[in-house]
């Protein structure tokens, strides 16, 4: 556990340096990353600036920046202790995880007790932002599950998380993943090969979720077995998927039937997640969403949880977050 040392030595309080004593140089060189980058990450989101010192890192900077600094390097160092990576997500994640403005709203760190993790074959994933933890914690407490907000939020990645999370743990006994087979706004023609070669490009960003949480041959024995399902909507008609996982992505291209169809199949022991966003929809002009009329009608129904991402929530490259909220504002 690092130790915290006041340094006031600056004629100016609102300047005076925090200090924190690490007692593992090996654990400190981890926690500053190659060419100081984890530190420059820090110091670009926050403004302050972080200053080595032997075995202490001088934090500088107005006092409310100061202290959210020294809380992200406290938990960062805390991971490290563990036995756990620090790589540019987790200190993204520090930093989203504590107040968002801690200028006017100075908040406790989140506690170990307090954290959600999703344990995989390859990787343990955490939530980076209070909307993805409440979306996780819904996707474990709730048999149906939507997760409603713009590209990047994590929607899909999470919810085959958490499928994979809960296939390993015996909760479930197989995986089925589906999207509308609906192409983004171009016709890209008749496609060659057989059925599973004209719809894998649709099904793609669901391939590399689960490439991301299962070893390369286990997941090739587990599609050859059917015991994860990749297909399209049109796919689920006149089926009952029991004890399954459920996931369906790009819900907003679904017409108002399919959707439907589609939560209709839920049986016994299973879970279903809906992802969307309703900014992206393909479907052709004057058909309505699926997801939209599902919003509508299912909202007060028991056990059905509703979770909105903003651009806030994205976890993709920032210029993302900044796209979004710029189409938003024009809109």
């Amino acid at each position: 556990m690092p130790a915290k040392i006041e340094t006031p030595d600056h004629a100016n309080n609102d300047t005076a340096a925090h200090s924190i004593e690490f007692s593992d140089n090996r654990l400190l060189v981890d926690l500053c990353g190659e060419f100081d980058r984890n530190l420059a990450a820090i110091e670009s989101r926050l403004g302050v600036q972080i200053v080595r010192r032997g075995n202490q890192l001088a934090v500088m900077g107005v006092p409310e920046a100061q202290d959210m600094a020294t809380k992200v390097l406290e938990a960062l160092y805390l991971r490290l202790e563990a036995g756990k990576s620090v790589e540019a997500a987790d200190i993204d994640r520090e930093l989203r995880m504590g107040p968002t403005d801690f200028v006017d709203q100075p908040a406790a760190q989140e506690t170990d007790a307090d954290r959600v993790e999703i344990k995989t074959r390859k990787k343990l994933v955490e939530p980076r932002t209070d909307a993805q933890k409440a979306y996780v914690e819904g996707l474990f407490s709730n048999e149906l599950t939507f997760g409603i907000g713009p590209a990047g939020t994590g929607k899909t990645y999470l919810a085959v998380a958490v499928g994979v999370n809960m296939f390993i743990g015996g909760h479930v006994d197989k995986i089925i993943l589906s999207r509308p087979a609906v192409e983004a706004g171009e016709k890209l023609g008749y496609l060659p090969g057989d059925m599973k070669d004209k719809v894998d490009p649709y099904m793609q960003p669901l391939y590399d979720a689960l490439n991301d949480f299962l070893p390369a041959k286990q997941l090739a024995k587990m599609l050859e077995e059917k015991v994860i399902e990749i297909a399209p909507l049109a796919f689920m008609r006149g089926r009952t998927l029991s004890n399954a996982f459920v996931v369906l992505d790009e819900a907003q291209n679904a017409t108002s039937m399919q959707m439907k169809m589609f939560l209709t199949r839920l049986g016994e022991g299973s879970r279903m997640v809906i992802t969307g966003d309703r900014t992206q929809i393909d479907l052709p002009r004057g058909v309505s969403s699926g997801l939209h009329d599902a919003e509508r009608l299912l909202t007060r129904i028991p056990k059905i949880s509703f979770n909105y991402f903003t651009s806030k929530d994205v976890v993709r490259h920032p210029l993302v977050a900044a796209i979004i909220e710029a189409y938003e504002g024009d809109e």
